[in-house]
């Protein structure tokens, strides 16, 4: 029996010091919750050597979709096979509010790696940009996805500057979703949030469908 009590007061403590820590945790984060109140949107860069970023932005773009946020997504470097996400988005746009075919442009190209021709890949990607920045300068949006866009500048496909200048100057209350390796340290210098993916990839598992791509 004492040992029962002995256990009993030792888990009332355990309890007792678990409830305490998470009260002081709650003051913590209500009062930076309190301090956060800038309304705007935000640029998130989703970078790192794994796969997965173009998941994450365009898990970014269903959540604003249920929202019914009028939401552009723009993929610059991909290759033939279409992802799960595309599929839905290209099938489905007619039966989604704010947004239409009109809001989802690739680049078409494939991977540069698979093209091997660095003029054409420059023209597509100053074409592409072209429709990205439209978007950019468009306070109808509410979230753009930039796919793949940090390619654009590490190839120097893009000016760098430019692409700066144009998620600067977008409207107060657009959010902006990058995804891609590197894109340089201004881009990230400028980003709210940056995010670095890790994935199974690199361990040798091999990608999965509706889960990689």
């Amino acid at each position: 029996m004492n040992e029962e009590n002995n256990n009993q007061a030792d888990m009332d403590k355990k309890n007792q010091k678990h409830k305490k820590a998470m009260q002081k945790q709650k003051e913590k984060v209500d009062a930076k919750i309190e301090s956060a109140d800038e309304e705007r949107g935000v640029l998130l860069v989703l970078t790192g050597n794994g796969k997965g970023k173009s998941s994450s932005g365009f898990g970014m773009v269903l959540r604003a979709l249920g929202y019914d946020h009028k939401v552009g997504v723009v993929q610059f470097i991909k290759g033939v096979q279409l992802s799960g996400e595309e599929i839905f988005l290209k099938e489905k746009a007619s039966l989604l509010p704010n947004f239409d075919d009109e809001d989802f442009y690739q680049m078409g190209t494939g991977f540069t790696w698979n093209t091997q021709d660095r003029t054409a890949d420059i023209e597509a990607a100053e074409k592409t940009w072209a429709v990205a920045e439209k978007m950019l300068q468009d306070d109808r949006y509410n979230l753009v996805l930039l796919d793949e866009l940090t390619y654009m500048i590490a190839y120097k496909y893009l000016d760098e500057e430019r692409v700066l200048k144009a998620l600067r100057d977008r409207p107060r209350e657009m959010s902006v979703v990058v995804t891609g390796r590197g894109g340089g340290s201004a881009l990230q210098e400028l980003a709210d949030t940056v995010s670095e993916i890790k994935h199974a990839y690199k361990a040798g598992v091999k990608a999965r469908k509706g889960v990689d791509f």
